[in-house]
């Protein structure tokens, strides 16, 4: 698997900060205020190990805002490049997930209050023109 990135902001009651995630060996990385997050899922960020010894904790009470390209597969064959903004408000223990796909001059919406991605996905797949499909370049979890 080729490792990719996605630009975004991290926001706390602190404030903003730029952020980047990174898709490593089915693994995710972001680093927020010079500390290391690792995680299997979007929504289980927790400190590197080194990290953890300094007592911070899993990203909680905060809202993690990025885009990423996503392919899309028309009926036709033909693929086109759609981009997928994300919002994840991690507000333990509750998780709110709100994702749009921008698509061929339409956003389709969706929403998932158990902060589930791929079930977030599947309800923009549905929403799609007859034929279209999604092509998640990455495996899909939160």
């Amino acid at each position: 698997m080729t490792p990719q990135s996605w630009a975004g902001w991290y926001r706390d009651s602190h404030g903003s900060d730029a952020l980047v995630i990174s898709a490593i060996e089915q693994q995710l990385h972001t680093k927020i205020r010079g500390v290391e997050y690792a995680g299997a899922s979007f929504d289980s960020f927790e400190p590197v190990d080194a990290d953890r010894s300094a007592g911070v904790g899993p990203l909680s009470d905060c809202v993690l805002e990025w885009d990423m390209p996503l392919p899309v597969v028309s009926a036709d064959s033909t693929t086109q490049q759609a981009t997928l903004s994300c919002l994840l408000a991690l507000r333990r223990p509750t998780t709110d997930l709100g994702v749009t796909l921008h698509y061929g001059g339409t956003s389709y919406v969706s929403g998932n209050d158990q902060g589930d991605f791929g079930a977030a996905l599947a309800l923009i797949q549905e929403q799609l023109p007859s034929g279209a499909t999604l092509r998640a370049p990455f495996a899909v979890g939160v």
